[in-house]
C-alpha cells in the first residue's frame, strides 16, 4: 500500500513546528498515529462486536472464557485477573451477560461460598462466531502491511509497550 506524502498528523507537526520552532514535537506525530490508528481500530472492533449483540466488555468476558479451554468457566477472581478491570465493573458485566443468557453463575465445588461464571451453550455458540469474525476483522485491517512490516512493527511495539509495563 502506497503511503501517503502527509497526512493529518504530519500537518499538525508542521503547525507546531511552524508555531514553536523551539519544541521537538517529533513524538507527536508517533503518539498522533498510534491515537489515530486506536479510533480506527476500536470502531471496526465495534462494528464486528455488535453484529452479534455484543460490545467489548460482553466480548472480553466471553472471549476469556472460551480460551479458557473447557469446560470454559472461571472463578470471578480469575475473569477480574484476565480482563484487569475492578469487581464492581465484572459484576456489572457479569450481570448483563446472565440476563442474555450468555454465561451462568454455578455454585463453586471447591469453594461453597464462591460461585464460577460459565459459557451457556448459547454464549459458546455466539462466542464462536465472534471471534471468528473478530479475527478476520484483524487480518483485514493488517492487510495493508506486507508480513515482514507486519513482524517489524510488533516488534517495535512490544518494545514500546515494555517501557510501560
Amino acid at each position: 500500500m502506497a503511503q501517503k506524502e502527509t497526512d493529518r498528523v504530519d500537518r499538525i507537526v508542521a503547525q507546531w513546528n511552524r508555531e514553536r520552532p523551539e519544541l521537538d514535537v517529533a513524538p507527536m506525530a508517533l503518539l498522533g498515529r498510534l491515537k489515530r490508528l486506536q479510533i480506527h481500530i476500536a470502531q471496526a472492533m465495534e462494528k464486528t462486536w455488535s453484529r452479534y449483540g455484543l460490545n467489548g466488555a460482553a466480548f472480553d468476558v466471553l472471549a476469556t472464557l472460551r480460551r479458557s479451554g473447557p469446560p470454559f468457566r472461571l472463578s470471578p477472581g480469575d475473569l477480574l485477573a484476565a480482563t484487569m478491570v475492578t469487581s464492581g465493573t465484572m459484576t456489572h458485566r457479569i450481570d448483563q451477560l446472565v440476563k442474555s443468557g450468555l454465561v451462568a453463575r454455578t455454585p463453586n465445588p471447591a469453594d461453597g461460598r464462591g460461585f464460577l461464571i460459565s459459557l451457556t451453550d448459547e454464549g459458546l455458540r455466539v462466542i464462536e462466531e465472534a471471534v471468528t469474525a473478530h479475527v478476520e476483522t484483524q487480518q483485514g485491517m493488517v492487510a495493508g502491511l506486507s508480513q515482514t512490516e507486519r513482524e517489524d512493527l510488533d516488534r517495535l511495539l512490544k518494545t514500546y509497550l515494555a517501557t510501560f509495563e
